[in-house]
Formats: C-alpha cells, structure tokens, sequence
C-alpha cells in the first residue's frame, strides 16, 4: 500500500520485458539474439520495451506538469549495464529504457516532476526459482523489496533524485 500524502495521483504501470531462462545452445542462442538486434523491423517484447514506454510517457508528463508534481518509475534490469551475453535484444532493449528514463528527467529538469529508473536483477519469485532450481536465491531481493525501492521514489521526500539508475540487484 502506498501514501497519498494528501494528493490525487495517477500510476500508470506498463509491465514489458519479462526474462525467461532456458536450456539451450550458447551458439544458436548468440545468433537468434544477434538477428533480433540487427533486424529493427522486429517489434517483438524485446524492442517494443522502450518504444511503448515513450508512447505512454507523453501521454502522462503533460498532466503531470500542469498538475506541478508527478513521479515516474521507470522498470530498467541490471542487464542495460552489466550485459550479460545470450540476451544482446534484452540487453539493448532494457538500456533503452535506462536512456529513456534519463532523458526524460533531463526534459523535466526545473518541474516538481521527477523520473527515474529501477534496475533490479535476477528477482525472487517462485517462477524465477523453478527456472533456476539449483541457484543461490537467498541475497535476491524480493517484488516486496523493490516494490518499497518504488513506494520511496513516488513519495514528495524523493524530490531530490531525478535522472537515477537505482540499482535494486540485492547481493544477486
């Protein structure tokens, strides 16, 4: 549950980019994910990631500048800067989000409207523990933990962190 603090607010939530690990050929894999980056025709999850996050953005900020406050979170990976190979369209589609999110809080600068750019890792949910039965999951951080990471950066006390990368990777 998150605070009001005596405000109205609209949180719109566009969830993209899902991860999904799985056995397979570290050569095949290499090349589909090559393919999917050279070929910008694609608009599978990968490239819509930051296409659709712009589109809903300019849709929002007008309101939020003329309403003289708003917050947007941005939900980047670890993987816009720790790329990991296999995953090259996860990789440059999460760092366009993470360039999203910063270029915004540029435009932004000198409003009450901030934007900002969590970037967690591997989480701890019970679909990530089936993918990988054998991994160490205990420093993941859990949704409930980013999701305070979140609940922070919407407050008014956050008005300071504007154009942030904010790692929440827990010891993962």
């Amino acid at each position: 549950q998150g605070h009001t603090y005596g405000l109205s607010f609209w949180a719109p939530y566009y969830g993209t980019g899902g991860y999904m690990l799985n056995t397979y050929d570290f050569r095949s894999a290499l090349v589909t994910s090559y393919n999917s980056c050279i070929d910008m025709r694609r608009t599978d999850q990968d490239y819509d990631n930051a296409r659709r996050m712009l589109a809903q953005w300019r849709e929002v900020v007008p309101d939020m500048i003329d309403a003289g406050w708003g917050r947007i979170v941005l939900v980047g990976s670890r993987a816009a800067i720790d790329h990991f190979g296999g995953q090259a369209a996860f990789n440059i589609a999460k760092a366009g989000v993470a360039a999203l999110g910063q270029s915004v809080a540029t435009e932004l600068e000198g409003t009450d409207v901030t934007a900002n750019v969590l970037m967690p890792s591997v989480i701890d949910t019970p679909a990530t523990r089936q993918s990988l039965p054998y991994a160490d999951y205990v420093n993941w951080p859990t949704p409930d933990e980013i999701a305070a990471v979140a609940e922070f950066i919407l407050s008014e006390e956050s008005a300071v962190i504007n154009g942030a990368l904010i790692p929440v990777y827990g010891g993962a």
